[in-house]
């Protein structure tokens, strides 16, 4: 009998962290529905239309969450090879005209009839679990940096440097938690932060988002305008904000209302107090995660937790760093929130993973 409960209590999973993930996906819709309605009554004449196609794309990530859930994490350890290369692949169809589609000056999108997807959120996991089963390998420490620099420079073509940051970040991390030498760990750092500098420095573009930045005031009609509407949505929400739903800006003023800038919005609307909130509801799921990674069975579990719970974690402090001007805009979507469905298809994915380890995790008091 005792056994039988103690079985019971290994395979229960963390409900803190579902709840939690169930919360965030519901708020990430209504945030959604709320943002994106000028926008789609302009364009679609239908003021529900991004709502609704997020909510077949939330439904399909739930589904994946509850099924990864249910599959042991160490089925990943036995495709992790085979699931980032064929990633890789992706990543060079996407470059190729006529196979997939551009906008906004980058080529990001693969169609497959009705259906279009992200392969470089597709990465986000692939390299997680990749570096995972390195670590689990004992690699030379050039076996670790490898995979990223092959992702991160194809990801780079699009191009897309705010994804090129979350994957890199979330192979550090990992990196960092694999135990490589520091000397190692530092030196591959440094060059890291020259390739940035040299990715900015080479592009008008990311220049021009850098010197904005640096200053905030010497074009604010041009590329200044950005996120002076973002700093301008979150002064409006003041203490306790303007109401849900009687924001402004999302009112075509604000670029990538429902997308990356969407902060901004549900700032205006539910106020800094409002925006505490969330950041709370943020970092416990941050703690959950690596709570799941400290009680992980085994060293692939843990480095694999760490990677996913680097990843939605990172993604969340770039994004908010970059609505109140830390750091500059980069594009990277907030996870659970932002319009995108293979981002929230992904998320949810790694939530279910995160979930499963969690199955698995010795039983000790949570």
């Amino acid at each position: 009998m005792g056994n039988l409960q103690l079985k019971k209590q290994h395979e229960r999973v963390d409900r803190k962290l579902l709840i939690l993930v169930l919360v965030l996906t519901v708020l990430g819709l209504i945030a959604v529905a709320d943002a994106s309605a000028p926008q789609a009554l302009n364009v679609f004449n239908d003021k529900f239309y991004f709502v609704k196609e997020q909510l077949k794309w939330g439904v399909l990530g739930l589904v994946a969450m509850v099924v990864f859930s249910k599959i042991k994490y160490t089925f990943w350890a036995r495709v992790a090879t085979p699931l980032f290369w064929i990633s890789v692949i992706l990543l060079v169809v996407v470059l190729i005209p006529g196979l997939s589609y551009s906008a906004l000056g980058a080529r990001r999108w693969i169609s497959f009839g009705p259906v279009n997807f992200q392969p470089a959120e597709i990465v986000k996991l692939t390299i997680a679990v990749y570096i995972a089963k390195l670590a689990v390998s004992d690699k030379k420490t050039l076996a670790y940096f490898l995979p990223l620099v092959v992702a991160g420079g194809l990801i780079m073509l699009e191009p897309d440097l705010g994804t090129t940051l979350v994957v890199f970040l979330i192979g550090f991390t990992q990196i960092f938690s694999a135990g490589i030498p520091w000397l190692h760990f530092a030196a591959a750092g440094g060059v890291g932060v020259l390739g940035a500098i040299a990715l900015v420095l080479t592009s008008s573009y990311r220049k021009d988002r850098f010197l904005t930045f640096l200053s905030q005031s010497q074009d604010p009609l041009g590329r200044d305008y950005h996120i002076r509407q973002i700093l301008l949505a979150l002064g409006s929400g003041g203490l306790f904000g303007v109401g849900l739903g009687q924001g402004r800006q999302k009112y075509l003023f604000l670029p990538e209302a429902s997308t990356d800038s969407i902060f901004a919005i549900i700032a205006e609307e539910i106020g800094f107090v409002g925006c505490l909130a969330l950041i709370a509801l943020f970092t416990y799921f941050i703690y959950r995660g690596l709570t799941i990674a400290r009680k992980a069975p085994d060293r692939f579990s843990q480095i694999l937790a760490v990677g996913l719970t680097a990843w939605i974690g990172g993604q969340i402090f770039l994004n908010l760093a970059a609505m109140v001007a830390l750091v500059p805009l980069t594009g990277i979507p907030l996870p659970f929130f932002s319009y995108g469905g293979t981002s929230l298809v992904m998320v949810l994915t790694a939530c279910g993973i995160l979930l499963n380890i969690s199955r698995n995790c010795h039983a000790k008091a949570r």
